[in-house]
């Protein structure tokens, strides 16, 4: 797969699909500028090579029509600064507006065309819009691998109508990050899997099995499994539909020589609030009217000793109810000993999503290896399965 590391991009007008689906707050101000950071390095190798860049992005979720809350408009200030360049805006995607823009575009400036979602076309995969999208730009890069398991017009379908087509700075660190755990994990190799349910991380953790040797599970999930092995567990998270596949990997991670370590204790609370009352107990032997909201101390410092003696650590999901100071504490001291263990030589990937976000809100993000921007591409990227994003540029 080219990247655009090899590539001069001289009086070339480069057309890129890149990950600016930032959060915004009621004024409009983005609240965490990672995504946009992360475009940084692609776009000034562009712009620096002495060529043009347009860039494609959705945000948020519309419903296939212009609305101003998902406007990108909204974020041309925060790009002029992060790129020190002119950024220009069209307001449509495609179209003569569009069209025009990309021809008075100057080398070493920037266009920002609207959402691409406002268009049904997008998320359809529909040829006839990349088609159009395509008439922008001589070459195609793509540098979002956070919706590269898409296979929609921008992300996938595009890359068709161009001869030059290429990985990004992002795109290419996410692949070589996530093959370095698949295939190059130096040992002792630890993942740690968190968040509400096991079947969102079904195929994952089944594929961590053959290659891990301690698989450390938290988060509402691990309540399932106490439940699968006959422990009371009040009111906490169960999907009581995967009690039986809960077992089968227990049996599983026992036949592959894997340590599967669940917390043996819980912070459980009487209600799903920061205020509720609150206490330690036993994982197997929560009382009704309790739930578990976080890791207890003993599973706390189980946890950290098999972080801090690993080598290499991939961590997806958290350990508890984050946004809640109360139950925070988990995740927080989880992220102590992947920050420790990498100090001493380890290397951790941090896989997306809402593990990325607590890495980053707790300043950690450039204390670990890798912070991956993508948490479901990744997943799926792990798991085995061609994401039509990365396929479209080997096509």
């Amino acid at each position: 797969m080219q990247t655009v590391k090899d590539y001069s991009f001289q009086n070339k007008t480069a057309l890129i699909r890149v990950d600016l689906n930032v959060p915004l707050n009621k004024d409009f101000q983005v609240t965490d500028d990672t995504r946009i950071k992360a475009t940084i390095p692609t776009i000034k190798k562009i712009l620096d090579d002495g060529g043009k860049a347009i860039l494609m992005s959705h945000l948020g979720r519309p419903k296939n029509e212009p609305e101003n809350k998902f406007s990108l408009q909204h974020i041309v200030g925060d790009l002029e600064k992060a790129y020190g360049a002119k950024v220009h805006f069209s307001k449509d995607t495609i179209g003569e507006e569009a069209e025009s823009a990309a021809q008075n575009l100057k080398n070493g400036e920037v266009l920002l065309l609207e959402n691409v979602r406002f268009h049904e076309g997008e998320t359809k995969g529909d040829e006839a819009f990349a088609e159009a999208l395509s008439k922008l730009g001589d070459v195609y890069v793509n540098d979002a691998f956070g919706t590269a398991h898409r296979a929609h017009a921008s992300t996938t379908v595009v890359a068709k109508f161009f001869d030059d087509k290429m990985a990004g700075f992002v795109m290419a660190a996410e692949i070589e990050n996530a093959d370095k755990v698949l295939q190059k994990a130096d040992k002792p190799y630890t993942a740690i899997m968190g968040g509400a349910k096991i079947s969102d991380k079904i195929l994952i953790i089944e594929k961590l099995l053959g290659k891990v040797d301690n698989l450390i599970i938290g988060g509402g999930m691990s309540y399932t499994f106490f439940k699968a092995m006959g422990g009371k567990i009040g009111n906490s998270l169960v999907e009581e539909d995967k009690l039986d596949l809960a077992k089968e990997l227990i049996q599983k991670a026992k036949e592959q020589g894997v340590e599967l370590k669940l917390p043996i204790d819980s912070i459980v609370a009487d209600n799903f609030a920061n205020d509720a009352n609150t206490k330690i107990a036993q994982n197997h032997a929560i009382e009704d009217g309790w739930m578990g909201l976080d890791i207890g101390p003993e599973a706390t410092a189980i946890f950290q000793k098999t972080v801090e003696e690993s080598k290499t650590i991939l961590w997806n999901g958290l350990m508890g109810v984050f946004e809640m100071e109360n139950f925070a504490k988990g995740t927080k001291s989880i992220a102590e000993s992947v920050v420790k263990a990498t100090e001493n030589g380890a290397f951790s990937l941090i896989g997306g999503g809402d593990s990325a976000a607590a890495v980053n809100s707790l300043g950690y993000g450039d204390k670990v290896s890798y912070v991956s921007t993508g948490g479901g591409a990744l997943l799926e990227y792990m798991e085995g399965k061609e994401l039509p994003g990365v396929a479209a540029l080997k096509a």
